[in-house]
């Protein structure tokens, strides 16, 4: 079925078309490059186009600036039931049976200092909150946007924007103590 000189075709065949890809991805390559070095440019100044003029980021005459939000108020009406639901976003990387998984376990974690779970390692940027406490503010705060609350955070959550999400969600943990 196979002799040799079926053998070497294909390997010519395959070598070939290797051969050819090669040669167009290097001639595209030398067309469509950006810069010097063949590289984008990277690192370069780059010119601008052009440029759109906006308004400044001043609310425009009659227009109202978004509602102060009433953290204790909104801590005090959370509901343990929907913040169990908010949890299940938190399930992959957290437990509230005392175990650690990716990240540390939460039940507990109202009223419990920063960075305390023993064996668990925080950055350290949230080992720096240590002395401080995890109460329903701060909690409120960090599950906001938890990159603002410490830079480099191994907790990979972009947060939960919702105001009442978040009263929910802390009403949900500090029913697990």
């Amino acid at each position: 079925m196979f002799d040799t000189m079926t053998v070497t075709k294909s390997v010519g065949a395959v070598c070939g078309s290797l051969l050819v890809f090669l040669l167009g991805n290097w001639a595209a390559t030398s067309i469509y490059a950006m810069g010097a070095g063949g590289h984008g440019g990277e690192g370069e100044e780059h010119a601008q186009a052009y440029t759109i003029e906006v308004a400044s980021a001043a609310p425009a005459a009659g227009a109202e600036a978004a509602p102060a939000v009433d953290v204790a108020a909104l801590l005090a009406a959370g509901d343990a039931a929907a913040g169990e639901k908010v949890f299940s976003k938190c399930k992959a990387c957290h437990h509230v049976d005392g175990k650690d998984a990716t990240g540390p376990h939460l039940n507990g974690v109202v009223g419990r200092p920063i960075a305390e779970v023993p064996g668990f390692a925080y950055s350290a940027s949230m080992a720096a909150h240590h002395p401080a406490v995890w109460d329903a503010e701060t909690l409120f705060h960090f599950l906001e946007n938890p990159k603002a609350f410490a830079a480099d955070t191994k907790m990979k959550f972009a947060g939960i924007p919702k105001p009442e999400d978040r009263a929910n969600l802390i009403a949900f943990l500090a029913a697990q103590n």
